[in-house]
């Protein structure tokens, strides 16, 4: 009688989010509260994040791309209005310029961070440029303080998207600190995630006071104003809005993640601590790793591939694949999609060669030695293929 076979592995996935018992029960007290919609967790939630990242004011959204949606309407941008952007970031950061009627320009990024930089702004600059949206791309802080400075100078307006970047740093303070106006997601790949939603954040209080109108179809007095009020209230309708409200349930999930940024960022750091250790005698491969002036949260722990690697980026994610791992390809650039084929552009090298040859490995709180080691195991083996094929 044979003996019975091993069973497989569990595949490995690229990312669980950190979610248990207290989330379950915030959520279900919401919901047993009667006030679901957005209300005072809604409240409690954007007074915590912003005194978290350290900016004056906090405005929960339905997501980050109506967060960026927002910022932009804010900044009363429209038709004949070019915004930078860079093309290495998920689509929406390009979108949102095109809900309010702007034309997106692409800049291209530095190869070590993958974000946009003064020089590379400067490069795609005209008479009609009016904003500039730089991307903290995967958690991998920007520079800023340096882009704020010649923003200024240029009379743009900087706005961040910081969809990945909570709990990430500049100089040992939060990115979105001292931001024009910043944008953050907490969809479930993000550190902090309720389910789907975004937030904006600004010290600008009436600007804030505008947003908080605008995700609310406008109106000068929300549903939570006209619920606390003990006499009738006659809203008003100031300006064309949207509905981008945040509900409190997600808001609940999200109070009790915040609480657990700090342990989520320290373990994600000490997993990609240990991917750079196991990665260095890896052939071919160069992990993404802090920039000089802060630190990054790893929402993503990103490799490029050297370009005379034995095996293209996609032939490498179905190695993996084949081995139980589920990876992701890097960052892709919006101006080799089709939404955006026939948009105009100037050379984007960096861009194109970080969107071709870089993918995403697993990384999430709960992962294992044993899970790390298959991962790089896989990929020694597609670095070294003659040692592998024996």
């Amino acid at each position: 009688m044979s003996a019975p076979a091993e069973a497989a592995p569990a595949r490995v996935p690229v990312m669980i989010p950190w979610l248990g018992e207290e989330e379950a029960q915030a959520a279900a007290d919401a919901v047993l509260s009667g006030w679901v919609a957005q209300g005072p967790r809604v409240a409690a939630f954007e007074a915590a994040f912003a005194e978290r990242v350290g900016a004056g004011h906090g405005i929960a959204v339905s997501s980050c791309t109506t967060a960026l949606h927002l910022a932009l309407v804010a900044l009363d941008l429209g038709p004949g209005d070019e915004v930078i952007v860079p093309s290495l970031s998920f689509i929406a950061t390009a979108n949102a310029v095109r809900y309010v009627g702007a034309q997106p320009v692409f800049a291209d990024v530095e190869p070590d961070t993958g974000n946009l930089t003064v020089a590379t702004v400067d490069a795609v600059r005209t008479g009609r440029t009016k904003a500039v949206l730089v991307v903290h791309q995967g958690g991998v802080p920007a520079d800023v303080h340096t882009l704020r400075d010649r923003c200024a100078d240029w009379g743009l307006a900087l706005v961040e998207d910081a969809a990945c970047a909570i709990g990430s740093t500049i100089g040992g303070k939060s990115v979105g600190q001292g931001a024009l106006l910043a944008a953050w997601s907490f969809h479930p790949r993000k550190v902090v995630t309720t389910g789907e939603g975004g937030m904006i954040t600004t010290d600008d209080a009436a600007r804030a006071e505008r947003l908080r109108r605008l995700r609310e179809h406008g109106m000068n007095a929300s549903a939570a104003q006209r619920h606390a009020s003990s006499t009738p209230v006659l809203e008003s309708y100031l300006e064309v809005g949207f509905n981008y409200r945040m509900t409190d349930i997600q808001a609940a999930v999200g109070l009790v993640q915040l609480g657990k940024l700090d342990a989520m960022v320290a373990r994600r750091r000490v997993l990609a601590a240990r991917y750079d250790e196991l990665l260095r005698d890896v052939p071919g491969l160069s992990p993404v790793r802090d920039p000089a002036y802060g630190q990054g949260n790893f929402q993503s722990y990103w490799v490029l591939l050297a370009e005379d690697f034995p095996v293209g980026r996609d032939a490498l994610l179905a190695v993996l694949s084949d081995a139980g791992i589920s990876a992701r390809r890097g960052i892709m650039a919006a101006h080799l999609e089709p939404a955006y084929r026939g948009h105009p552009h100037g050379p984007l090298p960096v861009t194109e060669r970080i969107s071709r040859d870089s993918l995403i490995l697993p990384l999430f709180h709960t992962m294992t030695e044993e899970q790390q080691d298959r991962v790089v195991a896989a990929l020694s083996g597609a670095a070294r293929p003659s040692v592998a094929g024996g």
